[in-house]
């Protein structure tokens, strides 16, 4: 009865220090998630992430997930804010599983230093079948008025980058 072995089920982890946001960006990714129709789990493993320590997240979706954490080498994508991060949860990837780390946003192209957790949700966004209105919803709820369009636009920009 284990779901980790479903192929049903869809498990990311996010990863980052504390500050980056990998905690919202896992919000707007299980908001997105539940927006499309999925039954959704989400754990947080905080740390030192008030004083820049590792977080990670670990969202899990599909039409029925029993547990919330990802077990090792099941995740079929690790969301890396903080690069260097990376090495550190990489046991935690399938041998198929996809990386996306902040390396692949262009600083220079961000609306705002601290939206590349948002712009990675919109990289993450070209693998998930979830329609733009979910994510759109899930940007809605997440963020006030006056953050929206600058992660609207962080968002875009994440979905203009390439898949690798």
């Amino acid at each position: 009865m284990a779901d980790s072995c479903s192929d049903n089920v869809v498990n990311v982890v996010l990863a980052g220090l504390g500050g980056q946001g990998v905690l919202k960006a896992s919000d707007v990714l299980a908001d997105a998630a539940f927006a499309a129709g999925r039954d959704v789990k989400k754990s947080e493993i905080h740390g030192m992430s008030q004083r820049g320590g590792s977080v990670t997240s670990d969202v899990r979706f599909g039409p029925t997930v029993l547990s919330p954490m990802v077990p090792a080498g099941r995740a079929n994508y690790l969301v890396v804010i903080a690069p260097d991060q990376a090495e550190n949860n990489r046991p935690l990837l399938a041998p198929d599983g996809v990386l996306l780390s902040a390396d692949r946003i262009d600083p220079a192209a961000l609306p705002h230093p601290r939206s590349v957790n948002v712009a990675l949700m919109g990289l993450l966004s070209l693998y998930l079948d979830f329609p733009e209105s979910a994510w759109q919803e899930a940007l809605r709820r997440n963020f006030p008025d006056k953050l929206l369009e600058l992660n609207q636009q962080a968002f875009a920009l994440g979905r203009r980058t390439r898949r690798p």
